[in-house]
């Protein structure tokens, strides 16, 4: 069916809204609500989106991954990590790289795959939906040491794995590139650590324009047009000099939350932008899936699902104990941790636009796990507060 791009727009809206509030009444998360839209207004059944709506999923993605990598880049202000404390840090951070190392080691010697797939894959995996856990945490009125570090945890994961993908992505196409015969292993490096030296250099040169200009901006309009349009040129520019744009946009956050001394505002003003272009890109999401493919998961779907709960489970008991978090943190905290959604799959989603080869079953694994993460992810998070003893069955709203 050809459709006017524009009605595509309005039918992705509107239904998206009517969805998301079917999904309020049944407590799902939101992303599964719009996953699942995707893929029933997509080619696969009722063809309802403009072919070139779906051929803008890069486009739209980009755009998005920036929001998002600046909104993540406040969460690396100097003043918060001097709150959250050693405990968070050190959990952060091994629960993190707990996933990535252990589901790159699987995929490389049990699964067989390529070592650049498996890392990115094993890059994927560190990355934590940290909207899913906080509303089980609303949900059960859920209170204590061990939800206070959670909520630490969760907020600063995906900063983490921002990282762990930018330097997984430089390497995985260094490795790529090795193996096709098309650069050295040295020459090739070189290009993998200028790609990530001028993503950390252009969020830190535009960070300190955007402060110095953020004195003439007086009203609500002001700062969400020059937010924007600083994120933009973030993007923009990182696209030409094909360096990350997730370190770019997130290194622009950092700098700006710590020059401007934990000034929110510009954070805030990008609120009222957010909700319907993540619509749009969740809708995409679940639309570019192929549900041919599948049927061709198998190994990679039980591999991923069960490899990325166990190198949480993992890595956020040694970050623990490192911290000297108390016992029932210890247990459990790597079951707060096991929703994955929207980071996942726009990492996922450039993934598949740098790896032709193997980027279709990363993407549409991504998604097919992050459906069932987000489906069993809030009820095990649920079970681990529990059995922390922070929330019980009589404390629900």
């Amino acid at each position: 069916m050809h459709l006017d791009p524009i009605l595509s727009l309005g039918i992705i809206f509107l239904t998206g809204f009517v969805v998301s509030k079917i999904i309020e009444k049944v407590r799902l998360p939101a992303v599964t609500g719009d996953l699942i839209l995707g893929i029933i207004i997509g080619e696969e059944f009722l063809n309802l989106l403009s072919h070139r709506i779906l051929s803008s999923s890069s486009f739209v993605s980009s755009i998005v991954l920036g929001l998002i990598a600046f909104a993540i880049g406040q969460n690396f202000s100097l003043e918060r990590f001097r709150k959250i404390g050693k405990t968070v840090i050190f959990i952060s951070i091994f629960e993190a790289v707990g996933a990535w190392i252990l589901v790159t080691l699987i995929f490389h010697f049990i699964v067989k795959q390529p070592l650049y797939i498996s890392i990115i894959f094993g890059a994927i995996a560190s990355a934590t939906a940290p909207a899913a856990t906080v509303m089980v945490i609303r949900e059960y009125r859920a209170k204590g040491l061990f939800t206070n570090i959670l909520l630490g945890v969760v907020a600063i994961d995906d900063a983490w794995c921002l990282i762990i993908f930018s330097l997984s992505l430089a390497v995985a196409r260094v490795l790529a590139m090795h193996e096709s015969g098309g650069l050295l292993l040295l020459e090739a490096f070189g290009h993998g650590i200028m790609e990530i030296g001028g993503a950390f250099a252009l969020g830190i040169l535009l960070g300190f324009l955007f402060k110095v200009f953020s004195r003439h901006i007086k009203t609500e309009q002001g700062l969400e047009i020059y937010t924007l349009g600083f994120i933009l040129i973030a993007i923009g520019i990182a696209i030409h000099l094909h360096i990350s744009i997730l370190l770019s946009s997130m290194v622009l956050g950092a700098t700006v939350v710590n020059t401007l001394k934990g000034d929110e505002r510009f954070f805030r003003a990008l609120k009222g932008l957010e909700y319907p272009l993540y619509l749009l890109f969740f809708v995409l999401a679940g639309a570019n899936l192929e549900l041919e493919s599948l049927k061709h998961l198998g190994i990679f779907g039980l591999a991923y699902l069960f490899t990325r709960i166990a190198g949480k489970v993992i890595g956020a008991r040694i970050g623990a104990t490192l911290g000297k978090a108390p016992q029932n943190v210890r247990r459990y905290i790597g079951f707060g941790l096991i929703p994955q959604a929207g980071v996942a799959l726009g990492v996922a989603l450039i993934a598949k636009n740098d790896f032709p080869l193997y980027g279709g079953i990363i993407f549409d694994t991504i998604i097919g796990t992050t459906v069932i993460y987000e489906i069993f992810g809030p009820i095990i998070t649920k079970w681990a507060l529990q059995r922390a003893g922070d929330i019980s069955v009589l404390r629900k709203s």
